[in-house]
């Protein structure tokens, strides 16, 4: 358990401290945001505030990651290797969005085919690896079953192996873009994405402790109960320094944010979040601890979808956060208000994970 904490501390210490030596080298480079014109007038006057914040980020995960480790004499294990992997990869494809946008002093940055390309290009590479790497117990970092608290009956390997691959490939490449592109919608107010995504990830090494404290390898395990995941512990290590990294960066980025993670940052944080879920086996878990970024993305599916189909607007403005702008709320008041719903989710997802366990007892 040291190494969680330390990976957290570490992770939290680097964010915290080199957040506002990269912001000063921003702002002498004059790496500054670009706001959409047609967004919230009160948005205005963040024009030119540095962004890809989310370099700092990925810096004190990976750092944090590799400090609780190496400090506690462990080597990483595949898992862990995996993720990281994931988050760096998808942080370079949101690094590339931003450097566009900064570059060409405008606010769309990659053009839509060209960020599924690297995301898809990415995430491929990603699920291709988690069905590999068995262990001794014969137990991959990812399985072809679809999994909610565990792996569920269904699985995509029915078919055979080959499709079971192919399918596996397909449905960890949605959950990767779905959650990648679910914290960028989220990250539109000051501190949002960032504290909401600390949230979760702070669910998730309660998770993987969990999970490594009800393995199936260990000898008093009860089949019953037991929890069939490959590196639990080095999962939760991970998800410490992720959360610790969040938490610090949040301290600039808080409103008024000093800074801002941009694609680089949410992008990255997303595919955190889709291989936590596939490599713990909680991919519909997931949806429910987070369910804040859920809402958020789905207000924008029924917002795209009551335009297109009957030329009128659900919301004021979409996202939901947006939204509310629009009603005259105070942006403070709505991320606040915004964290305790994903404190709610974690919270629900959380007692839904022990209860089951309970139930199985």
């Amino acid at each position: 358990m040291l190494a969680i904490v330390i990976a957290g501390g570490i992770a939290m210490m680097l964010s915290l401290f080199v957040t506002p030596l990269f912001i000063r080298y921003l702002t002498r480079h004059q790496y500054g945001q670009f706001v959409r014109h047609d967004g919230p007038a009160s948005h205005h006057v963040k024009r030119g505030t540095p962004t890809m914040g989310g370099v700092v980020i990925i810096f004190a995960v990976v750092l944090g990651w590799l400090g609780g480790n190496i400090l506690t004499g462990r080597v990483p294990n595949v898992s862990s290797l995996l993720v990281v992997g994931l988050v760096v990869g998808l942080g370079v494809v949101g690094f590339a969005d931003d450097a566009i946008k900064i570059t060409r002093e405008r606010s769309l940055g990659l053009s839509a085919r060209w960020k599924i390309v690297g995301q898809a290009a990415v995430g491929i590479t990603f699920s291709v690896l988690a069905l590999q790497f068995a262990n001794e117990h014969g137990v991959t970092p990812a399985s072809t079953a679809i999994s909610f608290l565990r792996d569920t009956a269904v699985d995509m390997a029915y078919w055979g192996t080959t499709v079971g691959v192919v399918l596996f490939v397909l449905w960890s490449n949605f959950l990767i873009t779905a959650w990648s592109n679910a914290v960028n919608l989220t990250d539109g107010l000051d501190g949002l994405a960032t504290g909401a995504s600390a949230i979760f990830f702070l669910a998730y090494v309660l998770v993987g402790i969990w999970k490594l404290n009800q393995s199936c390898v260990l000898p008093e395990a009860a089949l019953a109960t037991c929890y069939e995941v490959r590196d639990p512990r080095d999962l939760a290590i991970l998800a410490s320094a992720l959360t610790g990294a969040a938490v610090g960066f949040l301290w600039w980025n808080a409103s008024p944010a000093k800074i801002f993670m941009g694609d680089t940052g949410s992008l990255a944080l997303g595919g955190a979040v889709a291989g936590l879920t596939l490599l713990t086996r909680t991919e519909l878990l997931g949806v429910i601890i987070g369910g804040l970024f859920v809402l958020i993305t789905l207000s924008v599916v029924v917002q795209v979808a009551s335009f297109k189909m009957t030329g009128k607007r659900v919301l004021k403005m979409a996202p939901l956060h947006h939204h509310f702008e629009q009603l005259g709320w105070g942006e403070v008041t709505i991320v606040v208000r915004f964290w305790v719903i994903a404190g709610m989710c974690a919270a629900l997802g959380m007692g839904i994970f022990y209860a089951e366990w309970v139930a199985s007892l």
